[in-house]
């Protein structure tokens, strides 16, 4: 049993240490998380119904308003297998670019690169460009490379080298990604080390970031955290890495906090909880982008774009799409509108608060 002095002394010695703690914490300076905002690319390429190129217009400038900074704005693969893409063209031309942002195309081979660089080389030279980055794309398993590009993964990474070469010579950004880093729909369980493998090749190949997509959203904490200790101790830095995380099991935002604590900053998310893979069956949409803005509210990570602002894009893009808002975030915020709007109503009409509370 501690006597009173003991007792006092133990007490003062840990409400220093408590201090000390908290003193280091509030001077420890902000660092910036980069949001990818995938909706308009990511986000839609799995609906069921072609959406028309002014919707995906619409969708991008209103993400620009809100603040973002990177927004995948579509993709040049063949609308034969994809054709929520098709007019990714006519979306580049139309939609309002802003000096110093980024707006990423998915491509995914020499011929969409080719339409490309035809595009841009129309564009007058004076005009903000329709976009200085490109994303390819392969996958940590066979199965679903097969699935989804008809090859295995040795056979895409031959036909991505020359793209992303090509890219590079002509002055665009080139961004990977990596399917299924922890399940797979077609074979199961996947071997982390396979990831670490795809992903230093794609490094070789010249993508200044590799992006880990959860793309069947199965993953959390503990099985993302042995996929990001294995290809950090196979020497890849977390600052080259993204996470990619859907959000099939509500841990979309839960995996994002654990990749904080790995070292990684860069984040893809969709706005309104868009998404889902046309070759993942049951894969559900990418985690929020309003979810991820509101986890991260008041710590000490930066986040880019108005949190409200992008509810309320991703409000207008869920009507849009006849679809629920899969952002609970969102819903919220959306909820709390609904409710400001009728007590404003209340006093513009001078009804009761009983009339307000039936309402709701």
């Amino acid at each position: 049993m501690l006597t009173p002095r003991i007792a006092r002394t133990v007490l003062h010695r840990r409400t220093g240490l408590a201090a000390l703690h908290s003193r280091a914490y509030a001077t420890q300076g902000t660092e910036r998380v980069r949001i990818v905002e995938v909706g308009p690319r990511d986000g839609l390429q799995n609906e069921s119904a072609v959406i028309p190129p002014a919707v995906k217009v619409e969708l991008v400038n209103r993400l620009t308003k809100a603040g973002m900074e990177i927004i995948e704005s579509g993709s040049f693969v063949s609308p034969k297998w994809v054709p929520q893409m098709a007019g990714t063209a006519e979306v580049l031309k139309k939609m309002q670019r802003r000096k110093g942002l980024h707006y990423p195309v998915l491509v995914p081979n020499m011929k969409g690169l080719e339409i490309l660089l035809e595009l841009l080389s129309e564009q007058p030279k004076s005009d903000v460009p329709y976009t200085d980055e490109i994303a390819v794309f392969t996958a940590a398993t066979d199965a679903f490379t097969k699935a989804n590009t008809n090859c295995t993964i040795a056979e895409s990474l031959e036909r991505l080298q020359p793209v992303a070469k090509r890219a590079t010579q002509e002055g665009l950004r080139v961004r990977g990604y990596v399917s299924v880093v922890v399940d797979c729909p077609y074979s199961g369980k996947v071997d982390p080390a396979k990831v670490k493998e795809v992903t230093q090749a794609l490094l070789d190949m010249g993508c200044y970031e590799v992006s880990l997509g959860d793309t069947v959203g199965t993953g959390n904490p503990t099985t993302i955290g042995t996929l990001l200790r294995t290809v950090l101790d196979g020497g890849i830095p977390a600052s080259v890495l993204a996470g990619h995380y859907h959000d099939t099991y509500g841990m979309g935002v839960s995996n994002i906090l654990t990749s904080l604590e790995y070292g990684l900053r860069t984040f893809d998310s969709s706005v309104g909880g868009l998404g889902g893979c046309p070759y993942s069956p049951g894969a559900t949409g990418n985690v929020a982008t309003e979810d991820v803005l509101y986890a991260l509210r008041g710590s000490r990570y930066e986040t880019p774009g108005d949190l409200s602002a992008i509810a309320e894009v991703g409000s207008w893009i869920s009507k849009a799409l006849n679809r629920p808002n899969a952002s609970r975030v969102g819903k919220a915020l959306e909820a709390r509108r609904a409710r400001e709007q009728l007590e404003k109503e209340r006093e513009r009409d001078g009804g009761s608060a009983e009339n307000i509370t039936a309402k709701l």
